[in-house]
């Protein structure tokens, strides 16, 4: 990987921002603040049907009827239902995924293991950034689908969701979710990173000329192409234990231990109950990710940097 390091540092100098300095970083977290947040929060009304279906497969008959009956109940804030914890805890996500991404991606693969696979150091950096990532994100994640997933709602919003469970559980119950979210979400980062990575270099290597011969708008076109690929693996990847944390985070009680409430849990629903609401999932991260690309390489692009991939 040494050898891109003198190609990306010519490129990133007419932006102003060396590659790889504490600044090029920051601007890395702050893409993925903007790539991951208002992303995920456009997407809580699939988000909202899909959790209620996962933990109740029998609420809804589809998602038109579910979308359909909590709009006549509850209006335009009802189908949004959940919009604030995921918008702040999927802008810290995001900031620390991609963030830590590129920081650990540029160690491990430029001054730790300069001759390493490529695949593996995306796999690596990609797991690294999201464990930590998990951290920012998990509290919000329980709030998030406690209100989601119980009727009548656990909470109406952000604050008094955080204020109940940190007040019947301390702050350990925001956390009670972590390491299914690890489970779910470690996974599903690095195909998210690393296929994408492979996807952008083999759509290169068939369009035959290198990334920098071609624009800035068909640079971001191979970003979108190359994310929804990856989205669509990482749905797939990721589900089962989606599932599972939405279930834990609904159903987990009171002292049980994650390991014996995952069993009582898969006792219940059985190993076809863990792929409740994939196609959903599969229409809203396939959709997501391609969009989260996009958006973070043309922010990358508008501050003078390169776009992701395609050395």
């Amino acid at each position: 990987m040494a050898s891109t390091t003198s190609e990306s540092h010519a490129m990133a100098k007419k932006g102003g921002i060396e590659l790889f300095s504490p600044k090029y970083f920051a601007a890395c977290a702050m893409g993925g603040t903007i790539a991951c947040g208002p992303t995920h929060t456009s997407v809580t009304p699939l988000d909202l049907v899909k959790c209620r279906r996962q933990v109740d497969p029998s609420i809804y008959t589809s998602n038109i009827s579910a979308w359909r009956s909590i709009f006549a109940k509850e209006g335009l804030r009802g189908v949004f239902f959940g919009w604030a914890p995921t918008a702040v805890g999927y802008s810290l996500q995001g900031a620390n995924k991609y963030g830590f991404y590129e920081v650990f991606k540029y160690y491990y693969g430029e001054k730790l293991f300069p001759n390493a696979n490529k695949t593996v150091v995306y796999l690596g950096a990609s797991a690294s950034a999201e464990f930590l990532a998990d951290i920012a994100l998990c509290p919000f994640e329980a709030v998030k689908v406690r209100m989601q997933t119980t009727l009548p709602p656990y909470a109406s919003s952000l604050r008094e969701g955080w204020t109940k469970v940190t007040a019947k559980e301390g702050l350990g119950g925001l956390y009670k979710g972590l390491y299914p979210l690890w489970g779910r979400q470690i996974p599903y980062t690095m195909v998210k990173f690393a296929t994408f990575e492979t996807t952008v270099n083999q759509i290169y290597k068939t369009l035959g000329s290198p990334k920098e011969s071609y624009n800035a708008l068909q640079q971001t076109g191979v970003s979108f192409l190359g994310g929804y690929i990856a989205g669509i693996g990482c749905a797939v990847i990721s589900h089962p234990a989606d599932v599972m944390v939405s279930k834990l985070n609904a159903d987990r009680q009171p002292g049980e231990s994650g390991g014996k409430a995952m069993s009582r849990i898969y006792g219940n629903i059985g190993f076809r109950g863990l792929w409740n609401g994939l196609p959903v999932r599969i229409a809203m991260i396939g959709t997501l990710t391609a969009f989260q690309w996009l958006i973070y390489d043309s922010f990358k692009v508008s501050i003078g940097l390169p776009t992701t991939g395609g050395h």
